[in-house]
């Protein structure tokens, strides 16, 4: 495969009231086809954020965007646009770092959570401003089916207090 020049092909969500923002690296083929978060089906995130909060798996992007509504949830990406193989994390070059600030002013946004260890280190070399500003920020194991060494009970376990604050 070659290695392509691709920007984010749908806006960060974010609500008024949104008061946790979830980072992903950068949206795969599938999210990016969908135009959606998370849009590979094998990718564990809409069913740990369903089993989290005790609700249905959303199916649609309706149902998603609700969910993440209902809970205060944002979501986005660390990088806005890069030179990327396919969905391979690990091919990711020439990487434009996504405007965080403008995603933060339009919510409430109180903690970041990255979800996995892709997202914490573009987030490192291009966010790490942020420890000025008070916002605390933790890193999640990866939802993505290239981190099937973690199961979905784990996942759901060391992602749960993360969300809910326990």
């Amino acid at each position: 495969m070659k290695r392509s020049k691709v920007s984010h092909e749908f806006p960060p969500l974010v609500y008024p009231d949104s008061e946790i923002l979830i980072l992903g690296s950068f949206p795969s083929v599938k999210s990016r086809a969908a135009k959606f978060f998370y849009g590979h089906p094998q990718n564990r995130f809409w069913r740990v954020l369903a089993s989290v909060y005790g609700e249905n798996v959303p199916e649609q992007a309706g149902e998603k965007k609700s969910l993440l509504k209902r809970h205060h949830v944002a979501c986005y990406d660390v990088i806005e646009s890069c030179s990327i193989i396919g969905s391979s994390d690990s091919t990711i070059r020439n990487v434009q770092p996504a405007d965080l600030q403008t995603i933060i002013a339009q919510g409430r946004i109180h903690r970041v959570i990255l979800n996995g260890k892709t997202a914490a280190k573009y987030f490192e070399r291009y966010h790490k401003r942020w420890d000025s500003q008070a916002i605390p920020v933790f890193q999640a194991p990866s939802t993505s089916p290239a981190n099937a060494a973690t199961s979905l009970e784990t996942l759901i376990q060391l992602w749960r207090p993360l969300l809910t604050q326990e």
